[in-house]
């Protein structure tokens, strides 16, 4: 009798487990791999795609309201939520499906079960079947955190139930200053409904570059965003259909949702990961692994955000590709996770790779910036009050450009771009020998010939 049933047992659907079984799977290895609610995760069912796409449909009242000082007279419109998330729905189960049968094809058995550990082999299943498997893969992403118990905690919807509203809010009311929380403020302001961010710190986007934060806030307030920094959602009352929040500085706010979006925690209770003997890295909660992924355990690794290293979809990606290849393919491989580019798609969206400038001045005696902002030339016509910015980190010792950050039109798709000169260790003589291609945006990144500011660190006495 064989002593393990399986090679591979993956616990968790989503963009890192996917990739890691399939890569096992037509590495030969035999592979199952356990999904308790929707193959995809937390990126393709309600995170990132389906984000996107409404991100996309809020956008058109921009273009709408654009298209007069074009010479284009657009009669009334009127948009129906409805119709956007049965659309949406439609994608998503598209793409479920398309994650399924790829790793089906590959060789993989899915399991739409949850999956839990009875010991470091045994994975007992929901169905009560139990499987023995040589190694072991922890993916189980990451979920919403609405923080400390206060008072109608209830009533708050998430990232996960925003997606299923059944309507749209006139008002709504979001606590929170990263990525899902702007995003998802830019999305219903986009959709005409009256918005209020609140959030703790002294400004949205903590640990992005400072001009980035200012210049993001800027431009949403201009677009009717109300933020409320300095002061936290203390308790929430709920009146027929209608909400109210009180807030720490004493005000109170009326509302017809309350969305919470102040952080995700690693997805790792009841996995019976004590009986498996894996450990949890004390300073984020998260699986502790080591640059291989591989947990407290030596045969069970963990990758994505169940790890708290790192949370992004192509990191997970990145990390699932890299074990499989390592365990089942004898190349040893270890993911970089240093300059990753990211953005955040607000309006207008967010594109960075790199050091932020007070990073760069931290590590490097001497910095330079290049830094612009300017209206678009598209808000020439339109009339709109926009602006955008550009901005490069340099180490001036070097010439070597470390950092990226842009705020505007395109930002995502021109940062993408920009993380492989980052990555190659590009120089500014080598942004400044590029030749512009007029008239874009990005030809801003190669015609910022003289520094806006720079510093010196002098060294400590």
């Amino acid at each position: 009798m064989a002593e393990f049933d399986t090679d591979l047992f993956v616990i968790g659907g989503g963009s890192g487990g996917v990739r890691a079984a399939r890569i096992a799977a037509l590495h030969g290895a035999r592979v199952i791999i356990a999904e308790e609610y929707r193959m995809g995760g937390t990126c393709v069912i309600r995170g990132c795609v389906p984000k996107k796409l409404l991100v996309y449909a809020s956008h058109i009242h921009h273009e709408i309201e654009d298209a007069a000082g074009f010479g284009w007279t657009i009669p009334q419109v009127n948009f129906d939520w409805p119709t956007l998330i049965a659309n949406k729905d439609k994608e998503i189960a598209r793409l479920e499906a398309a994650y399924t049968a790829n790793v089906e094809k590959a060789g993989a058995r899915v399991i739409k079960t949850r999956a839990e550990f009875e010991d470091a082999h045994t994975i007992r299943l929901a169905s009560g079947e139990r499987v023995r498997s040589k190694y072991v893969l922890i993916a189980t992403g990451g979920a919403p955190n609405h923080g400390a118990p206060i008072p109608g905690i209830e009533h708050v919807i998430s990232s996960n139930e925003v997606f299923h509203l059944p309507s749209l809010p006139r008002r709504i009311l979001i606590q929170g200053g990263g990525y899902i929380a702007l995003e998802f403020a830019c999305i219903f302001a986009g959709f005409g409904s009256d918005v209020t961010v609140v959030y703790r710190g002294d400004n949205v986007l903590r640990g992005f570059d400072e001009d980035v934060r200012t210049h993001v806030r800027s431009e949403m307030e201009k677009e009717g965003i109300t933020i409320l920094t300095g002061c936290t959602v203390k308790s929430i009352d709920k009146h027929g259909k209608d909400f109210t929040s009180h807030l720490s500085n004493g005000s109170s706010i009326g509302s017809d949702q309350v969305m919470f979006a102040i952080g995700r925690h690693p997805n790792v209770a009841n996995l019976g990961l004590e009986k498996a003997g894996v450990g949890i890295n004390p300073s984020n909660g998260g699986i502790d692994v080591d640059g291989f992924s591989r947990s407290s355990v030596p045969h069970i690794y963990a990758i994505g955000d169940v790890t708290h290293r790192l949370n992004l979809t192509p990191v997970a990606i990145r990390e699932g590709h890299a074990f499989a290849d390592s365990v089942f393919g004898k190349r040893q491989i270890q993911v970089d996770h240093v300059d990753v580019p990211t953005a955040v798609f607000c309006q207008p969206e967010v594109g960075t790779v790199g050091l932020t400038e007070a990073q760069a001045r931290a590590q490097f005696t001497h910095v330079d910036i290049y830094k612009a902002t300017f209206r678009p030339m598209k808000a020439t016509l339109s009339g709109r009050d926009t602006r955008m910015l550009m901005k490069l980190i340099v180490d001036a010792t070097s010439d070597r450009v470390v950092g990226c950050h842009i705020v505007g039109d395109g930002a995502a798709e021109m940062v993408q771009l920009i993380g492989i000169a980052v990555k190659m260790k590009a120089t500014k003589a080598d942004f400044d020998a590029t030749m512009a291609l007029h008239p874009t945006a990005a030809e801003e990144l190669v015609t910022m010939h003289n520094p806006t500011a720079r510093h010196v660190r002098q060294a400590a006495e």
